[in-house]
């Protein structure tokens, strides 16, 4: 049987995979204001790049990194414009985490 650790930070419980991966946006200001900025809601990547301040030419590859890392979600890969985010289930345990 494999067991998950978890870890209380005064701020909830989250497992260590998740705690990983909180850590990996929590350290890139790019990555961090994406996530905030999926948070409730499906956006294209000029929305994110508004929303942030983030240059649309650095915003695909904090949106490629966070995807690889299960954090975000593209929902019409297939769409060469238009294509829209979203928080994957850990993206949303992140944003969670960070609002405690």
């Amino acid at each position: 049987m494999l067991f998950v650790s978890k870890i209380l930070l005064g701020r909830g419980i989250i497992n260590d995979e998740t705690l990983k991966k909180y850590a990996y946006v929590n350290i890139s200001s790019y990555r961090l204001k994406a996530v905030k900025s999926l948070k409730d809601d499906v956006k294209i990547p000029a929305e994110i790049a508004r929303d942030t301040g983030i240059r649309k030419n650095h915003i695909s590859n904090v949106l490629r990194d966070l995807k690889e890392s299960g954090i975000i979600e593209c929902i019409n890969e297939e769409a060469k414009r238009g294509r829209l985010y979203r928080l994957t289930e850990t993206g949303e345990e992140i944003v969670e985490f960070m609002e405690k």
